[in-house]
């Protein structure tokens, strides 16, 4: 067996996943006589869970082999949301022809089908034809029709990532990120940012470029990594891809956020005008223009919700990510921009 990572121990693969694996290539009509044959590859770019490329050959001459994807659930995950739930809606998803198969799972994680296509770099998100093709795809995707409750999860999720994150959090750290003052900010954006006529979908909710995948022959797009997925304002969604356009995961300092590469005005009224058109209908100008202000709004939610994931995941997740640097950059950036966006005299009512 050829491993390239030290996700394994000892470059063993456990147990459980090689009877998993077995199970799985028989079901594809394969054949593992040999653990050894199989190869590991590390895939980078992950931030809570660790990811493999797993393959095995196809033949005796080992000129073809199979691939899967083989995903190691991180540490405190279920702090963020029900592995259960999770996997409910990725077989859902699936079913909808949207992503991967579920080929097996395990106790530390799943196998998945392997999709042949390129995961996006950051640069990719700045491409106005690749953008126009993730604008349509996002739409395709907020309108599946999924199990569930159609609620807005966003208010409730922030408040319980606030609740682990004083329970995790020195005295110190709590003071830093001015923990005792979030309650009532996550009140005033849940009451400023909720209107009855705003559009409510089925949200990715972490739609940064290495969860879109592209098929570089046929340019279509795979949206995949379901795990904070769930009903929510579709501008809320936006603003967070728009978020993601300051990140770049694949460098030597993962975690810093470069706001300076937010997309300017115009590039958000071109990804919202792809988003809107893409249903078939052309979007008027007051339709696009409210919809950036919404998403530009809803950039403070984001801040927030990821500022909060980024203090947990930096006690609960051994993954070299500095988590807490990267919280301070989202809490940092929504105290600067809420003025602009709510107005400084936005307060808490009952």
């Amino acid at each position: 067996m050829t491993v390239t990572t030290n996700g394994f121990v000892e470059g063993c693969l456990p147990e459980e996943l090689k009877k998993v694996l077995r199970s799985v290539a028989s079901e594809l009509g394969d054949v593992i006589d040999d653990m050894d044959s199989i190869q590991v590859i590390p895939l980078k770019g992950a931030m809570t869970n660790e990811v493999y490329q797993i393959n095995w050959p196809l033949n005796d001459k080992r000129d073809l082999v199979r691939k899967v994807l083989v995903r190691i659930y991180g540490e405190g995950v279920e702090l963020f949301f029900n592995r259960d739930n999770e996997v409910q809606t990725f077989e859902c998803i699936s079913k909808h022809g949207q992503g991967p198969r579920l080929l097996g799972r395990f106790a530390e994680g799943r196998v998945e089908e392997f999709i042949h296509a390129r995961t996006l770099s950051a640069a990719d998100l700045r491409d106005p034809d690749v953008s126009a093709l993730i604008a349509s795809k996002l739409r395709e995707f907020q309108n599946l029709e999924m199990p569930g409750s159609k609620n807005v999860v966003l208010w409730d999720r922030m408040r319980n990532w606030l609740k682990e994150a004083r329970t995790l959090c020195t005295h110190k750290d709590a003071k830093e990120f001015r923990l005792d003052a979030l309650e009532e900010e996550i009140c005033v954006l849940e009451k400023e940012l909720s209107r009855d006529d705003q559009a409510i979908g089925f949200c990715h909710n972490d739609l940064q470029y290495g969860n879109i995948m592209m098929d570089e022959e046929t340019r279509l797009i795979t949206i995949i990594d379901y795990e904070y997925s769930s009903y929510n304002p579709i501008a809320y969604d936006i603003a967070n891809h728009f978020c993601e356009m300051t990140a770049n995961y694949h460098t030597e300092t993962p975690h810093i956020l470069d706001f300076g590469a937010y997309p300017g005005l115009e590039e958000r009224k071109r990804f919202v005008h792809n988003y809107l058109s893409s249903g078939g209908d052309q979007p008027n100008d007051a339709e696009i223009n409210q919809l950036v202000e919404d998403a530009e709004k809803y950039t403070l939610a984001n801040h927030l919700l990821w500022g909060l994931w980024g203090i947990i995941s930096g006690y609960v997740n051994d993954i070299d990510f500095d988590y807490k640097e990267y919280a301070r950059q989202r809490f940092r950036q929504y105290w600067l921009r809420k003025p602009a966006l709510l107005g400084s005299d936005c307060i808490c009512s009952e």
